[in-house]
């Protein structure tokens, strides 16, 4: 039996796509100078613009000076040392997940995240809820075991700060895998998903961060779609054009979540017209939120399926855009630019997705992921229900 698998900082699943993966910052000042050291190099898979601080040192430096020559003439004078110009380095991807302190100034300006890869697309926008940086993640691995027509991706909105989407962007797709290892079978899959998802919850209660994640998740191999979410992160799939929600919401306006709630001693309420667990969050499953525990859970509900010619592609997002976009609607932008098409681009698809929710009035993190299913068919179709 195969060991566990460890997926590193530098392994697909972090690894910058075809495409270049895009800081666009809150600031709009952009440094030019391709000698400078500050200035992305050509592989940097980021684009920085910062911008450019007033010199404020300087004119301290003059008021100082001033002081000084009014001062009286038994006080030695010092010299300036000369000014010491500190190069920024441009962010890799892997620096920006490994490295704590370069993904928190990363953090601080990153305002839309945007990659490509093999039959996937992403594009990631910060909304104006909030004023502070973007919660929302994401994660893509094709290629699994070096199989193009294998893969896993997903799609994390955190709330309460970025740090625990931040975490389950980087373990909970290693946490499903390790466990699928040890299930050969699709009676075992679910069970391996769901020990995935507790895990990763477990490690991140363990480390002692603070917030939490709604996360949907997409596990492709051998034909099968095994779509999972915990919170309101929803996964859509096109069938012939015709919108099939593969997850359901986990809000505790539903009557079994909040049956569950309060059968744990939790209660639920309605707060200018939210229902809300003890007042505070108004999703029920996610990863993190240690405060609401055990009433927050990061069981998943899971659904598979045979992935076939009519399952045209699937959409993952956070309810950035489900709250102002429909499944249909969301369906029919996507179709007219990557079904039928002489150049499918899911990118362009992504982008007018978000750009349709804010259009609708949308103030909150949007991240939208189109997966391509027929990328991942296998050319011969197996008629065992093993997917390892």
């Amino acid at each position: 039996m195969p060991g566990p698998i460890a997926v590193m900082a530098n392994s697909p699943v972090f690894m910058p796509s075809p495409r270049p993966t895009r800081l666009s910052p809150i600031f709009s000042k952009t440094t030019t100078s391709s000698s400078s050291p500050s200035s992305p190099s050509p592989l940097s898979p980021f684009t920085f613009r910062l911008q450019k601080q007033p010199n404020v040192c300087s004119s301290i430096n003059k008021n100082e000076s001033a002081v000084r020559s009014a001062s009286t003439s038994t006080v030695l004078k010092r010299k300036r040392p000369a000014r010491i110009d500190i190069p920024v380095e441009p962010l890799s991807f892997e620096t920006f997940c490994g490295n704590k302190n370069v993904g928190l100034v990363a953090e601080r300006i990153m305002n839309e995240v945007e990659a490509e890869g093999e039959g996937y697309a992403v594009y990631c926008k910060r909304g104006k809820r909030h004023g502070g940086a973007m919660e929302d993640r994401h994660s893509a691995a094709v290629g699994l075991r070096g199989d193009s027509k294998q893969a896993i991706f997903g799609v994390f909105d955190g709330h309460g700060g970025a740090k625990v989407a931040e975490f389950a962007a980087k373990n909970l797709n290693v946490n499903v895998m390790n466990e699928v290892e040890r299930r050969r079978s699709v009676e075992g899959i679910e069970g391996a998903i769901e020990e995935g998802y507790l895990t990763t919850d477990a490690q991140c209660l363990k480390e002692g961060i603070s917030g939490g994640t709604c996360c949907v998740t997409a596990l492709i191999q051998q034909g099968n779609l095994v779509v999972s979410n915990a919170g309101d992160c929803r996964a859509v799939m096109s069938r012939d054009g015709v919108a099939e929600a593969l997850t359901v919401d986990h809000r505790p306006s539903r009557p079994d979540e909040r049956e569950r709630i309060e059968g744990l001693g939790g209660y639920v309420d309605c707060c200018r017209g939210v229902w809300r667990i003890q007042g505070s969050l108004a999703v029920s499953r996610g990863l993190g939120d240690r405060h609401l525990k055990p009433w927050v859970t990061a069981k998943p509900n899971t659904k598979i399926l045979k992935i076939r010619p009519e399952c045209e592609f699937l959409i993952l997002a956070s309810d950035g855009l489900w709250d102002k976009v429909s499944n249909q609607d969301a369906v029919d932008v996507v179709r007219a630019l990557c079904v039928n098409v002489d150049k499918s681009d899911g990118y362009a698809a992504c982008r007018k997705l978000v750009d349709l929710s804010l259009e609708r009035g949308s103030t909150d993190d949007i991240s939208v992921m189109v997966i391509q299913l027929g990328h991942f068919i296998p050319s011969v179709m197996e008629g065992a229900k093993v997917i390892i």
